[in-house]
């Protein structure tokens, strides 16, 4: 993985207000350091104070927002406005939430203002491979990231292999909400390693070199999440669930 990125980070999708601060101050404490978020989900001020009253040290933790596509022309204004609200100097990455109509000119204002040092590395979401290879001939430049929906039912080899060619790192979102965590072949295997169902889908991630950001308010699944280095998948279980 050419990003140093943590492989589990915490997803903040429609975690704001004080139930949101309260699952984001849970998440650094049990151990979480990569936070996911984004300018859309209006939260960034609950992420940035979260930091700072969890004592974690700020270059301890990798810090993703993201530009939605509206702000598209306003590059640096909203970026400036998420570092504030954020409480920071710089995040580690910056990613296009979506497609604009000029990828291509919001592509070099974003490797404009990385130049600049207010994000160490720089990115998309919700792109196709061909959406990924027009801005790498237009500009040179690699996203060092390309952030899409993925769990087992969305499985799909060739596409993880563009992004390997390509030296882009691939991150998946939603895992649990394309997954049936009720599903037979599943429920078996998270029985064999005396795991939950979501587990074994995050463990399936990390298997795969895929970078996963579940997301939860709940204090006990926030820690389940994280809790997935003591166990393997196989080859045979990796085979089943890439089939889900």
């Amino acid at each position: 993985m050419s990003l140093d990125i943590p492989i589990i980070g915490f997803g903040t999708w429609q975690a704001t207000g004080r139930r949101g601060y309260e699952a984001i101050l849970k998440a650094l404490s049990v151990g979480y350091r990569h936070i996911d978020t984004a300018t859309m989900y209006g939260n960034e001020s609950e992420v940035g104070r979260a930091l700072r009253d969890s004592g974690v040290p700020r270059d301890e933790v990798f810090i993703t927002t993201k530009l939605p596509p509206s702000r598209a022309g306003h590059e640096r204004e909203t970026l400036e406005a998420s570092l504030r609200a954020l409480g920071v100097d710089s995040v580690d990455l910056w990613l296009i939430h979506w497609p604009p109509r000029d990828s291509v000119a919001t592509w070099r204002a974003f490797i404009e203002l990385r130049d600049l040092g207010l994000a160490r590395a720089i990115g998309v979401s919700n792109y196709s491979t061909r959406q990924l290879d027009q801005l790498i001939d237009a500009t040179g430049e690699t996203p060092a990231l390309n952030q899409i929906e993925w769990g087992p039912s969305l499985y799909d080899d060739k596409r993880q292999a563009e992004h390997r060619e390509r030296g882009i790192v691939l991150e998946g979102y939603s895992p649990f909400k394309t997954t049936n965590l009720r599903n037979a072949t599943l429920v078996e295997i998270a029985k064999a390693h005396e795991a939950t169902p979501a587990q074994v889908v995050l463990r399936w991630h990390i298997q795969h070199d895929v970078v996963v950001i579940p997301k939860s308010v709940t204090p006990e699944r926030i820690a389940a999440n994280l809790d997935v280095f003591g166990f393997t998948l196989s080859d045979e279980e990796m085979t089943a669930l890439n089939g889900l």
